[in-house]
């Protein structure tokens, strides 16, 4: 790697031991998730890209921290305390 590339690398492994493992799910999977929690709180962000709006998600579940991304909104259910943020950065 050269300077660039070998600093963003670096970033990306710090980023990475500061937030814990993040488990990159498929948005059905994460919807089960969600559903399987007592009493869940999911963090949602949305952006639009040339036009096209993606949400994405942000959970925690028995000291797993679990992210999708989604081009539409998903059904999280009347349980789930949904918080809304600016953005969702995910290291890598």
């Amino acid at each position: 790697m050269h300077g660039g590339g070998a600093a963003a690398a670096a970033a990306i492994a710090q980023a990475i031991k500061a937030s814990g493992a993040i488990v990159r799910m498929e948005p059905n999977d994460f919807v089960q998730i969600v559903h399987r929690a007592e009493e869940p709180i999911v963090v949602m962000a949305t952006s639009k890209i040339f036009g096209r709006t993606s949400y994405k998600y942000l959970t925690s579940y028995k000291g797993l921290a679990f992210y999708t991304k989604s081009p539409s909104q998903l059904p999280l259910g009347v349980r789930a305390e949904l918080v809304y943020a600016k953005q969702i950065w995910i290291p890598g």
